[in-house]
């Protein structure tokens, strides 16, 4: 078996199609893993779900805050933005089914070695801690307490993670750190306003790029920042969002080999 994880998705199905074609994808034996944000600025957000729920067991991914946003949406406790293109799930005969099944995908995953999230891990995280606190979302969003979580989703505060924090705060802060964080400080301290640069003034920086990160000795594979154009992040750090839904290739990684393939946006 071949487990390939590609990049954000965000609706753009055909070029996905391509890829799975160029390196001869085979549902009965391979595996495909998305880095999450599935849905969303791209044409085909219906028919990019539909398809990798089609797959069955050759596919699965985790959460990015734009498939959070649209469980959000759905829960009636956020309006759709005029930027955003899911109308078409809202409105869809199997919407339930379709949602139920985004709903119960984790925030981290560990596939072939490589610890697969959609934004990366705080400095201040060990793999084991990321993924208990991981774990309490996704039990959160399992729950009666799910419309209380997507309710009080969205927001900065608090911006840097505590022991001490409880509740509603506690699952935002563990959230943005798993699907929003670009940058943040050694401390981590997250600055969630800027998306379109690589670097900013200090303390912050990408939060690849602190010295002494807890988990500097795991593979990371990580999607959501786009103007990093598929980068080399350093050692065991693999940014797989080049931006198809902004023009830009669609990255595919084969984690037995490490080798990366590339779609354009449209041909």
């Amino acid at each position: 078996m071949t487990q390939y994880a590609v990049g954000d998705i965000q609706g753009c199905l055909e070029p996905l199609q391509r890829l799975l074609e160029q390196v001869a994808f085979d549902p009965q034996h391979d595996q495909l893993i998305s880095v999450g944000d599935l849905i969303n600025r791209g044409p085909e957000s219906l028919g990019t779900l539909r398809f990798c729920k089609n797959l069955g067991a050759a596919f699965t991914m985790v959460l990015g805050n734009h498939d959070l946003h649209l469980l959000a949406v759905a829960q009636g406790v956020r309006d759709p933005t005029n930027k955003d293109t899911f109308g078409d799930i809202l409105a869809a005969p199997d919407r339930d089914e379709l949602l139920n099944w985004l709903r119960a995908k984790p925030l981290l995953l560990e596939v072939a070695g490589y610890h697969l999230v959609h934004a990366g891990i705080p400095p201040i995280w060990d793999m084991p801690t990321a993924y208990n606190l991981a774990g309490e979302v996704s039990a959160v969003l399992q729950s009666d307490l799910c419309s209380h979580y997507f309710h009080n989703m969205y927001g900065n505060q608090p911006d840097q993670w505590s022991d001490s924090l409880e509740g509603p705060e506690r699952w935002r802060v563990i959230t943005n750190y798993l699907t929003r964080m670009r940058f943040c400080t050694a401390e981590g301290r997250l600055e969630l306003e800027s998306k379109d640069q690589v670097e900013m003034a200090l303390p912050f920086k990408p939060w690849f790029a602190h010295q002494n990160r807890k988990a500097a000795a795991d593979k990371i594979v990580f999607g959501h920042w786009a103007a990093l154009q598929g980068r080399d992040c350093g050692q065991y750090v693999y940014a797989l969002d080049t931006g198809c839904v902004w023009g830009g290739p669609m990255r595919l990684m084969n984690l037995q080999s490490g080798e990366y393939f590339h779609q354009p946006a449209s041909i």
